[in-house]
């Protein structure tokens, strides 16, 4: 079997039709013939495409609501059939089952439909897909034989390679649709497994542990009652008895953070994010360079307003936010526009005409944003080796699947014979949760810049310390063994760029343990500190603070970052 497999007829069943029509149409371009069910074949032939009707293949009509349609010999021997083996193709002529070669089809909307608090069992029952994880599974089992795409996100990808492969798909796309393929039918299930068996006593699930092949690894994921918590608030543990995490390879990475290590880049189909970012222009990804920009989405992702953030080595080197994202980006820039040399800069809005000029104007790797105005696009691809970032954070067509719930709360770190999880540190401020423990009272410009501070803070390598105003990062001090140090690494950061501090808020990732955080802050020109508190000399910084004019707010929060 050569490794090119020439698509000549495609099964399309859709439940997200989204960019069905311009992508099957792209198909017959090719010459493929379309056999499709229901209101997907409707979609398609009131576009004026030509679609064969799957009752027309089995000689049987849909029935009972639309539940039996696919499920026929004449489909899945068409999926399932070797064609290198001749006992399958001489059967397969036996009974007139013509070959199917690609499968496009996405499943009914469970994960979405049990997302919603006021879904009844009769409505999440019905959402259950049966025929299109069948037909999934077959055309991936027989990937040799058989190309199956199972989200409309790779839609552009395989209609480039049909088109500049003659209307054939090779082998290495197969096999890695198959594996995205499995995936996806196995988190589907996993979702229903998720759904039913809350309904399971203790009995039936240790009945399942003790029945599975695997033991205590069993398929469903249960959650355990946990400990008490210092604050004797009984606490249910988001951890299950196994840990199950499944990504796809994306590609080879040219190599890892130094040049002797070999890399990969694994995604979860679906899950947005930079691991699945498109890549729309410059040189391909690297290693660092997923880390950095993973680094930047993750400090404009906090904040409401336009922002903007440059990172060098996983830390800001500047974070500003304005009315524009030009404004944001000139602020973060004045933080420390020679660190910003080479950096990543991530935006949280569309990013116009007007912010992609002042990117330009200094030398980045990479420009991370939602999306691009047509202007703003030409303007940066100008440099052919910048590399363009479209992120989204959420896919429109994406689930709450367990694997993407994961992703969304828990964070997992490697070591040396395990794994260590943790849930992402998304912890907010409320508007009353500072605790102002000093004798001067912050104005709204104080406020408002300690707030900004601590938000960026989170983000920044332990020990962390933040000097801003309310719009724009003045210094930053990261990764140091001590904190005073940091603080006079981000005082020297602003002076060396000509920043003023007076007046201007610290924050701190920790505690203070001695007061000498206070003194260095005092003799910088500080005048509003924010800090977690909770030292056992929490009273040596509040009085140090009173000596210094200095306002000092406690959060009750820490955001240490390893």
């Amino acid at each position: 079997m050569t490794d090119s497999l020439k698509i000549r007829r495609a099964l399309i069943s859709l439940s997200d039709k989204t960019g069905a029509v311009e992508f099957c149409r792209s198909l017959v371009v090719c010459g493929v013939e379309i056999i499709s069910t229901g209101g997907t074949a409707n979609l398609l032939r009131s576009a004026g495409l030509p679609v064969t009707d799957v009752s027309e293949i089995t000689g049987f009509p849909e029935m009972l609501d639309g539940r039996i349609k696919t499920l026929h010999p004449k489909i899945h021997g068409a999926l399932l059939g070797l064609r290198d083996k001749p006992e399958h193709t001489a059967a397969m002529r036996q009974f007139g089952i013509e070959p199917i070669d690609l499968v496009v089809v996405n499943l009914y909307p469970f994960e979405e439909t049990v997302a919603s608090d006021d879904v009844s069992p009769e409505e999440a029952i019905e959402n259950i897909d049966i025929g299109g994880p069948s037909m999934i599974r077959s055309a991936a089992k027989n990937w040799r034989s058989v190309a199956v795409v199972t989200d409309p996100s790779l839609y552009q990808e395989i209609k480039t390679e049909l088109v500049t492969g003659n209307g054939s798909i090779s082998l290495k796309t197969r096999k890695r649709l198959a594996a995205l393929a499995f995936t996806r039918t196995a988190a589907y299930d996993v979702a229903i497994s998720r759904y039913l068996s809350k309904q399971l006593s203790a009995e039936d699930l240790e009945r399942l542990k003790a029945t599975n092949p695997l033991g205590n690894r069993f398929f469903y994921e249960t959650e355990t009652e946990g400990s008490v918590s210092t604050e004797s608030e009984s606490t249910v543990s988001p951890f299950t008895e196994t840990f199950k995490f499944t990504g796809v390879k994306v590609r080879d990475l040219r190599y890892g953070e130094n040049p002797h290590q070999r890399a990969a880049l694994y995604a979860v189909a679906r899950a947005g994010g930079i691991a699945n970012a498109e890549v729309l222009n410059g040189k391909e990804m690297s290693f660092n360079n997923y880390l950095d920009a993973d680094a930047a989405l993750a400090i404009v992702s906090d904040f409401s307003s336009p922002a903007a953030a440059i990172i060098k080595h996983t830390n800001p080197s500047g974070v500003g936010i304005g009315e524009s994202s030009e404004e944001a980006f000139r602020r973060a820039l004045a933080t420390d526009p020679i660190s910003a040399f080479g950096g990543i800069v991530a935006f949280n809005r569309k990013l116009d005409a007007a912010a992609a000029a002042a990117v330009m104007e200094i030398f980045v790797e990479i420009v991370a944003a939602p999306d691009f105005e047509p202007e703003a696009f030409e303007i940066l691809a100008q440099k052919r080796n910048l590399r363009i970032l479209r992120v989204s954070p959420e896919l429109k067509s994406d689930a709450r699947t367990p694997v993407k719930e994961i992703l969304d709360r828990l964070e997992i770190r490697q070591i040396s014979g395990g794994l260590l999880l943790q849930e992402k540190d998304l912890a907010v401020l409320p508007d009353d949760g500072l605790k102002i423990v000093t004798d001067r009272q912050p104005d709204e410009i104080q406020l408002r810049a300690m707030l900004f501070a601590w938000r960026v803070c989170k983000h920044v390598r332990s020990n962390a310390i933040v000097i801003a105003n309310e719009s724009s990062t003045i210094g930053v001090g990261a990764g140091q063994m001590n904190r005073v140090d940091s603080i006079r690494l981000a005082a020297m950061r602003a002076e060396r760029c000509g920043l003023p501090i007076a007046g201007s808020a610290l924050a701190s990732d920790a505690f203070f343990p001695f007061r000498d955080n206070v003194d260095e802050a005092a003799k910088i020109g500080v005048s509003a500190i924010i800090q977690p508190g909770g030292s056992v000399r929490d009273e040596e910084s509040i009085a140090a603070a009173n000596e210094h004019g200095i306002t000092m707010a406690f959060t009750g929060v820490r955001h240490f970052k390893h």
